[in-house]
């Protein structure tokens, strides 16, 4: 089995999950944070909505340099809507399925770097920074948007089974 067949049902199972929960991020709570450190909800949210495009980016890429000539790269612009900040999932999803689908096993074995200035932050096949640094990094913020969903009493939407919001059983 090709490495993408086995990425692609994952993939979608994710996304239909991340796009559930994007969905539910309310406008009257877009500059609501759970401490004064954390990430806007509208912020988590576009952060998400944006990750999914790195999994394009690391296939037709070898390295990312997020700081080069020691410059930070430009950061996305934050959606002003739920229609745009959906808008953008879908386009980043549809675009890194597309990517994905696309994929030869030599070119997800092949090596990605991630630069901070020149100087190597990670290195490892491009396979295990989709699993990890984008599909992992995207459920990992799913989980912290839905607690702010959950702390402004908004119903969690069901991801891999039941939520206390979506549950047939209780």
């Amino acid at each position: 089995m090709a490495i993408r067949d086995a990425l692609l049902p994952e993939f979608d199972q994710e996304m239909a999950g991340v796009r559930k929960t994007l969905e539910r991020v309310p406008v009257d709570k877009f500059d609501w944070r759970p401490h004064v450190k954390s990430g806007s909800m509208i912020w988590l949210a576009g952060h998400i909505a944006n990750l999914v495009g790195w999994t394009s980016m690391t296939i037709a890429t070898d390295q990312l340099d997020l700081a080069p000539g020691g410059e930070p790269m430009a950061v996305p612009p934050t959606p002003t809507s739920v229609d745009e900040l959906l808008a953008t999932f879908d386009a980043k999803a549809a675009e890194a399925r597309a990517a994905i689908a696309g994929a030869s096993d030599d070119t997800l074995m092949q090596p990605w770097t991630l630069l901070h200035n020149g100087q190597t932050t990670m290195s490892m096949p491009k396979v295990a920074v989709l699993r990890s640094f984008v599909m992992n990094h995207v459920i990992h913020h799913r989980a912290q948007l839905g607690v702010y969903l959950r702390m402004n009493e908004v119903p969690v939407p069901s991801i891999y089974g039941p939520s206390a919001d979506e549950n047939p059983f209780a």
